[in-house]
């Protein structure tokens, strides 16, 4: 050990775990509030910190701290001290690991944002037009919407990945393969991109695999993907902030909507528990909830 005890930490953190830079970068910052506050309080460092410490400086988190971290911020830089105060303890710098008993903040419920199935229908049909890019901004919308790829999945699909042209084959998150329906709509969408598009733009680069390619012939990325949706978003009038994920969302609200199972959503989805698919069934319920709420004579 040469340097202090959060440079010891990080130095560990890139030769022994092989953390990316940005990591590390985003680990120096929330340590450095905790070091700051340390040095505030007169403490000599975190070797010197007790529980007693540990539990101020998360009141100073919630309450004190000026500008006040939201709670996700805290959590992350929780994270952080209780990584260094582990290290201490197993590098035999400390007797005890005084941060065991420390517990983050619980984070509040997000539940996913989904848009009204009319929204939806503007949206891919402002992305409508007759030149390649516009068929293929149309088929890659109504890909998202009627599998609920992810935005990365969507943009990886290859050409060989449509099979029979009525399911696509999808790649999720550790390389995990699921078979998703495409629907009558995504099907003549991709199709029309299939026949009338993507010959054109496939002649303006090198042969691809990539099923959506973009203006140079080559694999469309995400970020043109999002620019897609954001432009049709526009050009549709949508007030709401629609993303790629937002597709994803209210592919999931409006099968269980329909009645859909949510073990079936959850293949669909390629969730690894159905514990996360079933955050969508609160959505659901808050829907019917409103609708009752309004509509029930003596519901309020």
């Amino acid at each position: 050990m040469t340097g202090t005890p959060v440079d010891d930490y990080l130095r560990h953190l890139v030769v022994e775990r092989g953390l990316a830079r940005n990591t590390i970068s985003s680990y120096r910052r929330d340590l450095a509030i905790y070091a700051d506050w340390l040095a505030s309080r007169g403490i000599a460092g975190p070797s010197a910190a007790t529980e007693q410490d540990l539990g101020d400086f998360v009141r100073f988190l919630g309450a004190e701290r000026v500008p006040p971290l939201a709670t996700s911020s805290i959590a992350r830089v929780l994270s952080a001290v209780r990584g260094l105060h582990r290290f201490l303890a197993e590098e035999g710098l400390v007797p005890t690991d005084v941060s065991r008993e420390l517990r983050p903040p619980k984070l509040p419920m997000r539940l996913p944002k989904a848009i009204p199935v009319d929204d939806v229908e503007a949206l891919i049909a402002a992305a409508g037009g007759d030149e390649p890019t516009d068929l293929r901004d149309t088929a890659l919308l109504e890909v998202l919407y009627a599998t609920g790829a992810r935005v990365s999945e969507a943009v990886s699909l290859n050409v060989d990945d449509l099979v029979d042209q009525e399911v696509v084959r999808l790649f999720g998150k550790g390389g995990k393969q699921r078979i998703v329906p495409l629907g009558s709509y995504a099907r003549r969408a991709v199709d029309a991109y299939l026949v009338r598009a993507r010959p054109l733009l496939s002649a303006r680069g090198t042969a691809t695999p990539a099923l959506f390619l973009g203006v140079r012939g080559k694999r469309m990325s995400r970020q043109a993907a999002w620019e897609a949706l954001r432009d049709a978003a526009e050009t549709a009038g949508l007030a709401t902030s629609v993303s790629p994920h937002t597709l994803r969302h209210s592919f999931a609200t409006h099968l269980l909507e329909g009645g859909a199972d949510v073990r079936v959503v959850q293949e669909l989805l390629g969730h690894s528990s159905v514990a996360t698919t079933q955050i969508y069934t609160l959505v659901t319920a808050d829907t019917l909830r409103e609708m009752y709420t309004a509509a029930h004579p003596r519901a309020r």
